[in-house]
């Protein structure tokens, strides 16, 4: 089909205007496009970061569990526990390693599909467990899925949606992270460490089987020479009305212009070294918030802080961030990436100052004994009675960490993960992908690993101060480095590094 004649019907199908005034060829598409199946495709998709969420979420009712448990075989110690919570994050490092060669070389889909195994295999192996050793290995097992799931399922979403959507439903993936992390509290509370992992392995069993009726990514498949099925994957994603060849023409012209085949030396364009290093950065800059150490012992932190029923403030916890992570959803693709980056960062470095505040004053109550003593081991810890005046602080800890975990929701949640699977070009997505995600996991091992330590050696009051200058950082970077991806085309935010212009 002449592609400039397409253009001409489109534009002359509909007389409506743009908000802007002017109407565009890509309006025009759009206004014709159907959404149901793109939702349903999306939805399979993110049964991977719902398992991926339970992984997280799992050792916060866990560990306490396996450190009072009365086989001695599965009982974990200090060091034991503190390996349990953090080892997941070297598996998902490893996990996104993989998924940058092999989401490249068997394609989105099937890679997601893959991604359900070592989730299934990893709980297995838990409620199996006969010693610690087995215990740590369903962990790095799930981990590594996590890892896979991470970089894959951005990807399948950014590369299927339209710029109309895009923010939203990239947003939901972080959305279903949390979700699972809030599962894994609510189902501790009624279910053991092994009927918790049983529960916990459902979603990706879901997960392979739905994504058994969902398409291949059009892009993937246009860089594979699948032109014909790219075609038919659009009119599934798009419905029937929409002329996806349009779509699929200005795909193939921008993905002309690149080279097919990634090589080291093309780390000198712009095109690639500006985007890689936002996203490296992006990732890293979101695990020194603190957030994964936070939520892997969410319930010992309060415990720490002297919160009497600190799994329910665990819990508490984990409603809020799915509510505000669903908020950030709905308002990211009207609202923009960078506002909202600049939000999040202002309302986590002030949470967090706060409760290093709590954590400074709760210490000088406690007097000589929390003084001489700051190294307070998080896993045996007994809440020591705390004054009344300090009793009627306590709601302090729990308020700081609800907007802590407000503003994370809100912005440096979700958007990292939506920006990393915006701003890199097909030729070099898995590469630049999989860099992120080590980056990012990397990052969350050593937070997580040196928790325990941090919080002997700085106190609990340092720790936390620390996390607020991290978020403060946070903000000048989204500020002067971030660009805004909201209402752009994959391609055409990829013009903009390059200094080209893209339809």
């Amino acid at each position: 089909m002449d592609i400039q004649s397409e253009r001409r019907r489109l534009l002359d199908a509909d007389d409506d205007e743009s908000p802007s005034g002017v109407r565009t060829e890509q309006d025009a598409y759009l206004d014709k496009v159907k959404n149901g199946k793109l939702y349903l495709a999306t939805f399979a998709a993110i049964l991977g970061p719902l398992s991926f969420g339970f992984v997280l979420g799992y050792s916060s009712p866990a560990i306490p569990e396996l450190t009072k448990i009365q086989d001695s075989r599965l009982r974990l110690d200090d060091e034991q526990a503190s390996w349990f919570g953090s080892i997941v994050t070297l598996g998902a490092a490893l996990g996104g390693l993989l998924g940058g060669w092999i989401v490249d070389k068997i394609g989105r889909k099937l890679s997601l599909m893959f991604c359900s195994l070592p989730f299934v295999f990893g709980f297995t192996v838990i409620v199996a467990a006969q010693n610690v050793w087995m215990l740590l290995l369903g962990r790095v097992l799930t981990g590594l899925a996590s890892g896979l799931t991470s970089l894959v399922v951005p990807l399948y979403i950014s590369e299927m949606a339209h710029e109309r959507v895009r923010g939203t439903m990239g947003s939901c993936v972080q959305l279903m992270v949390v979700t699972g992390i809030m599962g894994a509290y609510v189902g501790g509370f009624f279910l053991d460490w092994r009927w918790l992992a049983i529960c916990s392995s459902i979603p990706p069993t879901l997960m392979m089987v739905c994504m058994c009726f969902m398409p291949e990514t059009p892009r993937f498949l246009l860089s594979q020479g699948k032109r014909r099925e790219a075609e038919e994957a659009l009119r599934f994603l798009r419905g029937p009305d929409a002329p996806v060849e349009w779509e699929c023409a200005a795909i193939e012209d921008a993905y002309d212009e690149q080279a097919a085949n990634f090589q080291v030396a093309d780390l000198k364009d712009p095109g690639i070294y500006k985007p890689l290093g936002i996203g490296v950065m992006l990732m890293v800059f979101q695990q020194m918030t603190g957030i994964n150490a936070i939520m892997f012992y969410a319930e010992t932190v309060f415990e720490q802080a002297h919160f009497k029923e600190s799994d329910k403030a665990s819990v508490i916890v984990g409603l809020t961030q799915v509510v505000f992570t669903a908020v950030a959803a709905l308002i990211m693709d009207k609202a923009g990436r960078k506002i909202l980056l600049v939000i999040s960062g202002v309302a986590m470095a002030i949470s967090t100052a706060v409760f290093g505040v709590y954590f400074y004053l709760t210490a000088h109550w406690h007097g000589s004994a929390s003084a001489s003593s700051p190294a307070v081991t998080l896993w045996t810890q007994t809440p020591t009675p705390a004054p009344l005046a300090e009793a009627d602080l306590t709601w302090l800890a729990l308020a700081s960490m609800g907007v802590f975990i407000t503003g994370f929701a809100l912005g440096w949640g979700p958007i990292p993960w939506l920006v990393m699977s915006e701003i890199f070009p097909t030729k070099v997505r898995g590469f630049a992908s999989a860099t992120c995600v080590l980056a990012n996991w990397g990052m969350a091992f050593i937070i997580t690993k040196t928790f325990q330590d941090l919080m002997a050696l700085m106190t609990s009051a340092g720790t936390f101060w620390m996390f607020a200058v991290a978020c403060a950082l946070n903000v000048v970077f989204a500020l002067i480095f971030v660009p805004e991806t909201k209402g752009k085309t994959l391609e055409q935010i990829q013009a903009n590094f390059r200094g080209t212009s893209a339809l």
